[in-house]
């Protein structure tokens, strides 16, 4: 399965978002799976099943427990067939700060003054 058909999911997205707080208990992980998609148990082992199958996360056995965690190595490769693609948004999102700081820098010098203190011409202070 190709790393895109696996991430297409919105189920094992969420699974990994949960993953990446830290190793978490199947159990836990599937409370909140079944609560947020109304998805079985069964259901929720199928899809860590496919996360652990195609390299994304790993599962070890702590006595009854099986506690799984993101395995970094399948996001990298991600990562890095996505990297030829920054390049296209870096440039869109340098523009878009350019743009922002201009906007900034316009606002500021529309801004009105702030008023004075408070003090009326001629009061005793200024004697």
């Amino acid at each position: 399965m190709h790393a895109f058909d696996v991430l297409g999911d919105p189920v094992r997205r969420r699974i990994l978002e949960l993953l990446a707080d830290g190793e978490q208990p199947a159990g836990a992980i599937g409370a909140v799976v079944q609560g947020e998609f109304g998805i079985t148990q069964p259901g929720v082992s199928q899809h860590l099943r496919v996360l652990r199958e195609n390299g994304f996360a790993r599962v070890r056995a702590e006595g009854a427990r099986r506690l799984y965690a993101v395995e970094p190595a399948a996001l990298q490769d991600v990562d890095r067939w996505l990297d030829r693609f920054r390049g296209a948004w870096d440039q869109h999102l340098d523009a878009l700060a350019t743009e922002l700081a201009r906007g900034e820098r316009a606002r500021r010098r529309r801004a009105i003054p702030p008023p004075d203190s408070g003090r009326a011409a001629g009061t005793e202070d200024d004697r």
